[in-house]
């Protein structure tokens, strides 16, 4: 999702598995370095969005397992980073999530992969990502791991402060620093992307449920006005959404992927964040965080 969704943590399978064609389908059902034992979790991976919640959970847990018990194979840790990837679209269980954390972990210790320059390479910000974000568990001395969990610790401490003006669709101008004294989510999504329109109608319930007790909800779109506008007309929400021409706000928050949310109490402290896309009852947990219940 927009250099998609998350630190471009899917790398290989952005193209490859979630959104290929069907005729680059074909040709990697061709490629001979896919070996019989790959080709069928691949394949699988490819389909997972199309599976409702409670099959995809079983399967992307099943996944996880056959994943761990390949060989060392050329694409076992592709195979796993794609899974760790899309396990985040909502809520599939903390079984399930760990599962998945597990493997890319193993994975890792099997085919470690050096630094990218002078930073960790996106899988071990991949793995940190579910440690601090999602709460896997993760036993690795790795020092790229440690220089990842450090990284995403740096970054939070730079979203805490940021503060920005946007104006919405009607016109309106907002300030994230002006809004203290309220519970506000600031969402970063677009139209294209099949996660955030997956929770946008969650977060227009509890929109409607909870901004007489002070919530505000900033939905951030760095599209075109038009194509924003054309989106909500067959699809309206009522909570704000502000557009953001150059990404100037997105660089700010350091999004590197969509949808991610962050709830601010109304002291204007950062006390929760979602890395993708969330359910409803996880979106009152992150709004629990800031008292909202």
């Amino acid at each position: 999702m927009n250099s998609k969704t998350r630190l471009l943590l899917l790398a290989f399978f952005i193209g490859a598995v979630a959104l290929c064609s069907s005729s680059g389908a074909a040709a990697q059902n061709q490629d001979p370095t896919w070996t019989k034992q790959e080709t069928p979790i691949r394949d699988q991976i490819r389909r997972l969005r199309d599976i409702p919640d409670d099959v995809r959970a079983k399967t992307t847990k099943q996944l996880a397992l056959d994943i761990r018990a390949l060989p060392k194979t050329q694409h076992k840790l592709d195979l796993a980073s794609a899974l760790a990837n899309l396990s985040t679209e909502g809520d599939f269980g903390r079984d399930t999530l760990q599962e998945v954390t597990t493997t890319l972990a193993e994975a890792l210790r099997e085919q470690p992969v050096p630094m990218n320059g002078r930073d960790p390479d996106r899988y071990y910000l991949q793995l940190a990502t579910l440690a601090r974000y999602e709460h896997a568990k993760v036993s690795s001395d790795n020092p790229q791991y440690v220089a990842a969990m450090a990284q995403l610790e740096k970054e939070d401490q730079a979203r805490g402060q940021v503060d920005f003006t946007l104006t919405d669709m009607q016109g309106k101008s907002w300030t994230l620093k002006s809004l203290q004294g309220q519970v506000v989510l600031v969402n970063f999504w677009a139209t294209w992307c099949p996660p955030c329109r997956k929770e946008m109608p969650d977060l227009d319930a509890l929109y409607r449920r909870f901004k007489d007790q002070g919530l505000v909800i900033l939905a951030i779109s760095d599209e075109e006005a038009a194509k924003v506008k054309s989106y909500l007309a067959e699809k309206p929400v009522t909570y704000p959404i502000l557009l953001d021409p150059g990404r100037k706000v997105n660089d700010l928050f350091l999004i590197n992927g969509i949808p991610k949310s962050f709830v601010y109490d109304r002291k204007g402290k950062l006390v929760a964040q979602s890395i993708d896309m969330r359910t409803q009852k996880q979106f009152l947990e992150m709004l629990g965080q800031a008292g909202l219940r």
